[in-house]
């Protein structure tokens, strides 16, 4: 056959795949198409078999005043999913960094549809005329079924959005006003970055304390339910610089509460519990150094034991208490860390490697560098830094990451001082426990890391040496004098081991052996 009768077959074959594959394609279209039209149909058949309620919600009332309902279902319409499906909607630029600063509103004469409690519902912008206002239409065999409840869900969701979007404060109290006695605040914007997941901390610690906090969000009928006040209480205490008032940020920011930072010694002569009449609802009151407080002597500890769970304390309700001690637990009257006071306790302790690497991640972007084993050799040699001195040193070379943890080696270094390595009481961080409450599975956790840190310390080598500039280098003489003593054992036969030309193995020579066995 000839060449261009053959190229004119393959042209051909070619050119009729295409088209195969084109009217496939087509197809393929069509059916969808054809799919979603048949959806619309079949909606538009269901709507008008059914008998609906439509309700009005005007944004003005008769009287000219601003209908609040209006406003909150706006809010509420412009976060369902289906108004991404609506057939037309507004698009806006919001002051909320979510979804890339930019929020959507229902486009005039459209809909958008929501579902509750098994019934269907829909959402219409009525706009037109001059008068704003919102539609929503209900079956009517489902309205006296789901109505309330569903617009008391509405306006819920509305206010926990606006809640969260709102500016938090900081208040602290600056004295006591001479003319009324009461409390004087001085406020200012809460603009604290800190985050729940910013926080070098325990995951596991951190996902208990996260749960605590929303069960608490959420817990308002259940308090109600017990007769207790819907307050809860959390006891941060370790040394100074381990991130304590860092986490109480974090908590605030995470339940969207103004925080009241309250210096008890500023509060007069007067019942503390005026401070808490003085607070707003959703709001965390933050008491730092309660150790220090308590140790200054009087009649403080009566006026803060009033204070944590007096009768006048149920005027605080809404509120996250938390306090903070430098010391330990039993720096202080057990009466005061008592359930009912003190609802959970969170230690706070030293760094140890598994927090560095947090912080490493959080401020350098590391997740694994050469320089960790020599980082780890230091932690596991017994040195212990606290955040914030981590935090310092990776913030101040930020722009080498190699430099940063030289520097947190040499730190390390100087911590321990050639000192033999230390059995630490456990290896992480932070530690939980709940008043009242039993965590087996917290006891059989600390038991086995107990356990590893005892078996870690045991075979490490007494004294700094192994943390030492020259142990790498020594370690690796050592090994190359083994391999090199092996080899010729096993070729000439005449050259024994230390152990074996001087009499019995030393314990340094059985190890020797060891190895190279």
């Amino acid at each position: 056959m000839p060449l261009h009768a053959t190229s004119g077959v393959v042209g051909a074959g070619a050119l009729a795949y295409a088209t195969l594959a084109l009217a496939a394609l087509r197809l393929l279209l069509s059916y969808k198409s054809a799919l979603y039209a048949l959806r619309r149909l079949w909606r538009c058949a269901d709507e008008w078999a059914q008998a609906y309620q439509y309700h009005e919600v005007p944004r003005f009332a008769c009287d000219g005043a601003e209908n609040p309902l209006f406003r909150k279902a706006a809010a509420y319409v412009a976060v369902l999913p289906s108004l991404e499906d609506s057939d037309a909607a507004s698009v806006l630029s919001s002051a909320s960094r979510t979804n890339g600063g930019l929020s959507l509103q229902l486009g005039p004469g459209h809909t958008a549809r929501d579902s509750f409690l098994g019934a269907r519902l829909a959402w219409t912008n009525a706009d037109g005329g001059g008068r704003e206002r919102l539609v929503l239409r209900v079956r009517r065999h489902d309205r006296t079924r789901v109505l309330r409840p569903y617009l008391q869900h509405v306006e819920s969701v509305a206010d926990e959005m606006e809640q969260r979007r709102r500016e938090l404060r900081l208040f602290a109290n600056t004295g006591v006003d001479g003319a009324t006695g009461a409390p004087r605040w001085a406020s200012a914007p809460f603009t604290h970055p800190a985050t729940l997941d910013a926080v070098a901390m325990d995951p596991d610690l951190k996902a208990r304390v996260r749960a605590d906090l929303e069960n608490f969000l959420k817990g308002r009928a259940y308090y109600h339910r017990l007769g207790r006040v819907w307050r809860r209480s959390y006891l941060l205490y370790g040394p100074p610089g381990t991130g304590k008032s860092t986490f109480a940020a974090a908590m605030a920011r995470f339940l969207g509460y103004d925080v009241y930072d309250i210096d008890l010694s500023r509060a007069g002569s007067d019942d503390l519990s005026a401070l808490l009449r003085h607070t707003t609802p959703r709001s965390l009151i933050l008491v730092e150094d309660l150790d220090r407080y308590l140790q200054a002597g009087g009649d403080g500890e009566a006026r803060v034991l009033s204070f944590m769970d007096g009768v006048a304390s149920c005027c605080g309700e809404e509120r996250v208490m938390v306090f903070t001690m430098r010391g330990g637990k039993e720096a202080v009257d057990a009466a005061v860390v008592r359930p009912g006071r003190l609802d959970v306790h969170i230690q706070f302790t030293l760094c140890d490697f598994e927090a560095f690497k947090t912080l490493a991640s959080n401020y350098l972007g590391l997740k694994d560098h050469k320089l960790y084993p020599q980082v780890e050799e230091g932690f596991h040699a017994g040195a212990r830094l606290s955040p914030a001195e981590l935090g310092e040193i990776m913030l101040a070379n930020r722009g080498s990451p190699s430099r940063a943890l030289r520097n947190v080696i040499t730190k390390l270094q100087h911590v321990s001082g050639g000192a033999p390595p230390r059995n630490p009481a456990h290896k992480r961080n932070t530690s939980w426990s709940v008043t009242g409450q039993q965590w087996e599975e917290q006891s059989a956790r600390a038991s086995a890391d107990s356990t590893e840190a005892d078996e870690t310390a045991a075979g490490a080598p007494a004294g700094g040496g192994v943390f030492g500039k020259d142990a790498p280098m020594r370690e690796f003489k050592k090994l190359y004098g083994l391999i090199k003593i092996k080899s010729r054992r096993e070729g000439a036969g005449v050259v024994p081991l230390e152990g074996e030309a001087h009499g019995p193995p030393t314990p340094g020579n059985h190890d020797r052996e060891r190895l190279v066995s």
